[in-house]
């Protein structure tokens, strides 16, 4: 007996131990679950607990080079519900669907559903914010307002061709809202509501909150004042000539800064579904290609002086009305021909043969590589979605007459910004920049700068003696030559116009020409370049001269204070043409009575504004060239 007792005291001290070391472990893991684990683990019961209700942070704002919003965003809740928490799904349906003037059964059959949490789309996503006031008055068990957002465009149409669109979540689809949708792109909030298997609120938990993060905004090189003009002159164009489509460009030409970019027909962005798809997937100033036509002629100019080929004042050409190139007769645009001319005249007149002589004198080679040089032939690398290269002659199949129709801007096909690009950097001392249209992209909360474009030389073309030589012949165009409807009374206008028949499948249409016109200012330092191109404009005359100069004048001189252009003195005198409306300089009424006026008996009419017997203010100012029946405004003292 003593033997078991000593035994079985043994085996107890085992138990013991073991007893001891089980009750140590579970302090350890109870102590591991309570301090060490207790956030972690609680963290995990939340998730298993919570039901999120999405609170939609704002995408990204785009906007101008001075911040103003082109692209904001629209408070749009959006309406969510738990049918565990409702007793009466019914008459909640019954509810909302009289708020939102939607479909009862429809909206009944989402409510219904087993699920713990319903996202009532489409009939309660992006309501108007007061109807989802009005629904969270009625406290319906159940209906959550998530906080949601849908696209605002506070300039309508403005852009929109370049702009794109969004689509039912807010995500991109077209433009540079798809071009830069990770970016644009929010992080969503959620407020966090933490429900048993039931859906039933827990007592003794609390609500949470998810933080999200806002899209990062963008910032475009696009003046909206520069913009709206532009947009106002192509709107005027597409009505006034029942035109196919017109395209415009406006660009700073000392830094490749796009300052507008416009396409018609137009759309509204929220609204794309009603339009074709043509019309929003096609960005034409980056996208169509065409031949150029006589604003070609700018490579050839630039191309000639700079290889010390041409005198413009001295050398002299005959144009008989047409030019002979491997048997091949090609025709100026003036049939009986413009005969004996100056150089200078040559472009002024926009002479094809005298243009052909110029290609002529520069060879084969020289020709096709000034017009590579130039940009022609490849992307701008403008970063613009669905931007085209053109196209130019292979070297092998640049023979004679190739030779001769490009020097004029026959036969080879491009873009509008390709053609911006070069004439900017034939105008601005040589230096061919990189057009881009978005300047940076930041953090709106903290500023910090995700993206930023910098100006980029890509190649110094021709020497800045040679680019003065340019701006004077171009500017001479303008008060003399083809251009003259460009003309504006102060503003140094140089350009050129182009008039291009359209090709179809390889073919020229009939009666049917691209015509546009390319111009700068101020001739002695360009501060801008403004392209307009007009597709088959009708009841006119189909020449640049006559229907896109006057636009580009227009634009140059509506958008000169908001790109700090001055008037100037120092211009050349525009000559006078049959047909031109007779002008007169403006003389000074400054401290004249009303009788002193009446005994002058001038050719424009008055109108006169306050009170009082002297004048103490005038409008057009001294100087200033207006029609001889135009109207001047003359204001009394008082």
């Amino acid at each position: 007996m003593k033997w078991i007792s000593i035994h079985s005291k043994k085996r107890l001290r085992i138990l013991y131990v073991l007893f001891m070391f089980v009750a140590a472990a579970i302090v350890i893991r109870i102590f591991f679950l309570q301090v060490l684990d207790q956030k972690e683990l609680t963290k995990k019961a939340e998730e298993n607990w919570d039901r999120e209700i999405p609170f939609a942070n704002e995408r990204g704002h785009i906007t101008d080079r001075d911040g103003k919003n082109i692209v904001t965003n629209k408070l749009a809740p959006t309406l969510y519900f738990m049918p565990s928490q409702s007793k009466d799904i019914e008459g909640a349906a019954a509810k909302i669907a009289q708020v939102l003037g939607v479909d009862e059964q429809k909206l009944l059959e989402k409510m219904k559903k087993k699920e713990y949490l319903v996202k009532l789309a489409p009939e309660g996503k992006n309501i108007p914010y007061e109807k989802a006031v009005e629904l969270q008055g009625m406290q319906i068990d159940g209906l959550y307002s998530g906080v949601d957002y849908s696209r605002d465009y506070p300039y309508g149409t403005l852009l929109s061709r370049f702009l794109g669109f969004t689509g039912y979540d807010t995500q991109g689809l077209a433009g540079i809202e798809y071009e830069y949708e990770k970016l644009l792109q929010a992080n969503s909030s959620a407020i966090r509501l933490f429900t048993d298997a039931k859906g039933n609120n827990l007592q003794n938990v609390a609500s949470a909150w998810k933080s999200g993060e806002d899209g990062a905004t963008i910032e475009l090189t696009i003046d909206v004042d520069v913009q709206q003009v532009v947009e106002r002159e192509l709107s005027q164009a597409m009505e006034r000539y029942e035109a196919d489509q017109a395209m415009a460009i406006a660009m700073n030409p000392n830094n490749g800064e796009i300052l507008a970019l416009a396409s018609y027909p137009t759309f509204h962005p929220a609204e794309y579904q009603m339009v074709e798809p043509v019309i929003y997937n096609r960005n034409l100033p980056v996208w169509m290609t065409y031949e150029p036509g006589s604003t070609f002629k700018i490579i050839t100019l630039s191309a000639a002086l700079e290889e010390n080929l041409v005198d413009l004042e001295k050398d002299t050409f005959y144009d008989p009305g047409y030019s002979m190139v491997a048997g091949a007769r090609l025709r100026c645009w003036k049939r009986d021909g413009h005969g004996h001319e100056t150089f200078l005249e040559v472009v002024e007149n926009s002479c094809n043969p005298g243009f052909i002589e110029l290609g002529q004198r520069l060879g084969n080679e020289r020709l096709l590589q000034y017009v590579k040089d130039f940009g022609f032939g490849q992307k701008t690398g403008s970063n613009i979605a669905g931007e085209s290269s053109g196209i130019l002659f292979s070297k092998e199949a640049f023979g004679p007459v190739e030779q001769a129709t490009t020097s004029f801007g026959q036969g080879v096909s491009v873009t509008p910004i390709q053609q911006v690009q070069a004439v900017a950097a034939a105008v601005n001392g040589g230096k061919l920049y990189t057009p881009y249209v978005v300047k940076k992209v930041f953090n709106p909360n903290t500023g910090e700068v995700i993206e930023e474009t910098k100006p980029e030389v890509k190649n110094q073309v021709i020497r800045e003696e040679t680019s003065a030589k340019v701006r004077g012949a171009l500017e001479s165009v303008v008060a003399k030559g083809s251009g003259r409807q460009a003309y504006r009374d102060g503003l140094r206008i140089g350009g050129k116009t182009g008039t291009a028949q359209k090709v179809e499948d390889g073919r020229y249409k009939s009666g049917e020409y691209i015509v546009s016109f390319i111009g700068f200012a101020p001739a002695d330092n360009p501060q801008i370049v403004v392209y307009v191109a007009v597709d088959n404009p009708k009841k006119t005359t189909q020449f640049g001269g006559v229907v896109a100069a006057p636009i580009v004048g227009q634009i140059i001189e509506d958008v000169a204070p908001f790109v700090g252009i001055e008037k100037s003195k120092e211009q050349l005198e525009k000559d006078y043409r049959w047909g031109d409306p007779i002008t007169v300089k403006v003389p000074s009424f400054i401290g004249q009575t009303k009788d002193d006026i009446a005994k002058q008996h001038y050719p424009f009419r008055i109108e006169w504004h306050g009170e009082g017997t002297k004048i103490g203010n005038q409008l057009p100012e001294v100087d200033s060239v207006i029609k001889q029946d135009g109207t001047i405004h003359l204001y009394l003292e008082n």
